[in-house]
């Protein structure tokens, strides 16, 4: 067992830690990723990507039920739920195949085992309880990721109540479902098993659901899960969680009744933990704030050559913010000129619920907080030819601009394909765009993108087709 030195060890192969070990083999350093589970991390194997595997199948199952409303027949149509859960972790296999592909072809090294910082500049590596390697690396970059949060007494068992792994995989379909948590987790999964026929209720604690989105949308999103046939509580709390043999009991408190509620299996989405366990952060000058690791601007932390990024740092719990952390991290730590700090306002969100929601930037109520004078605009589906088309007439997209300088402060969709409308905000943001260049950019017809358009031609008293 050797002792081999880099420039850089990335202690994580996710989506923040395979991406920062790529840049940094390109940027002329020696690099090694060191990964105890799945190259691609929760993202390929267990989050973004089977997720939305998942709900493709939801969509094409919910088209085809209403496929009469197309001039289509349609008869006998069933799903097979194994089927959908092969689907599902072919295309993870798939894409954590390709990742290893790729570091490969960048001639990063590989190791298979879990890293432990052991001193200044060190980290031990151990597979099955051995050591297998010791490293030294001139900077170490923590991309160890996070895991589902467990409340006490409502521990999920794998069995009857689960988290998103177990949520993913099911043997069974059941006939009915509490999920616990109206966050982007939550509400997918509800959209998903809702529309294979399960009758879904979701609690959320705090007022409204998807309670980080713009207000406006959280209402529309809400009566739209409903009409859908969502059942939804708010301000409500599950106090227990009681097993049966095949189901489970919850005592369910809101606006100060309780009631009980019978289902099949219950789905845990409160929140995320940081992975901040076993890998050596106690022998370090590392903060720790809630299970995140505490970085500044550049994600260095308190100790000398060793960084964080991703999930482990906190939020906002995103795929593509760690990647961009890491792009920022190591470009900096090379020397590169013109790196910036990370913008997290800029940092779009998607939800892939139907409908599905996408934000960027600040809410209505979060930039009249911040003391802007604001003009908001707003364009709803029902007015563009193309949404119309597609059967898809229910939603909105909502601008939001400084009204004294015209910067967009931010942007606010909910209605089908939104999650790639929202990109177009997210790039006039990073260029500083005011109204003006909105407004003069031609967008295509008929297409959903002209509905960005019109929102912001609406925030000026200028909207044409509403």
């Amino acid at each position: 067992m050797a002792e081999s030195s880099y420039d850089v060890v990335v202690v994580g192969g996710g989506p923040g830690g395979y991406v920062t070990a790529i840049r940094a083999a390109q940027l002329g350093m020696k690099t090694a990723v060191v990964e105890r589970e799945h190259l691609g991390g929760i993202c390929l194997n267990w989050g973004c990507i089977p997720t939305k595997a998942l709900l493709r199948t939801a969509e094409v199952f919910r088209n085809a039920k209403n496929a009469e409303e197309y001039g289509l027949k349609i008869s006998g149509l069933e799903f097979d739920l194994k089927k959908i859960v092969e689907r599902s972790r072919g295309i993870s296999k798939q894409l954590s195949e390709g990742v290893g592909y790729l570091l490969k072809k960048n001639k990063v090294d590989v190791i298979d085992g879990h890293g432990k910082l052991a001193g200044k500049g060190k980290l031990v590596v151990e597979k099955d309880g051995k050591k297998i390697a010791d490293l030294t690396g001139k900077h170490i970059i923590l991309a160890t990721g996070a895991r589902a949060r467990a409340l006490p007494g409502l521990e999920p068992d794998g069995k009857l109540i689960w988290t998103y792994k177990e949520a993913m995989v099911p043997d069974v379909m059941p006939k009915s479902m509490l999920v616990v948590g109206s966050g982007a987790i939550g509400i997918e999964f509800a959209s998903f098993y809702h529309t294979l026929g399960v009758d879904v209720t979701v609690v959320e604690v705090l007022p409204r659901v998807l309670p980080v989105e713009d207000e406006e949308i959280s209402a529309f999103a809400h009566k739209a899960f409903e009409k859908d046939g969502l059942k939804i509580m708010v301000n409500a709390t599950v106090k227990t969680l009681k097993k049966g043999a095949d189901s489970v009991t919850a005592s369910i408190e809101s606006n100060g009744k309780t009631t009980e509620l019978t289902v099949d299996r219950v789905i845990m989405a409160v929140g995320i933990v940081g992975n901040v366990e076993e890998i050596g952060l106690e022998t370090t000058k590392i903060e720790v704030d809630r299970t995140h690791v505490v970085i500044n601007e550049w994600c260095e932390t308190a100790e000398k050559g060793v960084y964080a990024i991703g999930d482990l740092a906190g939020p906002p719990w995103l795929a593509h913010k760690a990647s961009h952390e890491g792009i920022i991290c190591i470009e900096k730590i090379a020397g590169e000129k013109g790196v910036h700090p990370l913008n997290t306002l800029r940092i779009p969100g998607c939800t892939y619920c139907h409908p599905q929601v996408a934000s960027v930037g600040l809410t209505e109520a979060a930039a009249k907080e911040k003391g802007y004078d604001v003009k908001v605009g707003k364009f709803p589906f029902i007015g563009n030819g193309k949404a119309i088309a597609l059967g898809e007439p229910e939603g909105m997209v909502k601008t939001i601009f400084d009204a004294k300088t015209g910067e967009m402060l931010g942007a606010h969709m909910i209605g089908a394909e939104v999650t790639e409308l929202i990109q177009g905000y997210a790039v006039g943001m990073t260029l500083e765009t005011t109204e003006v260049e909105l407004m003069e950019t031609v967008f295509p017809h008929p297409t959903l993108s002209e509905m960005m358009h019109e929102a912001v031609l609406d925030a000026y008293g200028r909207v044409i087709h509403f």
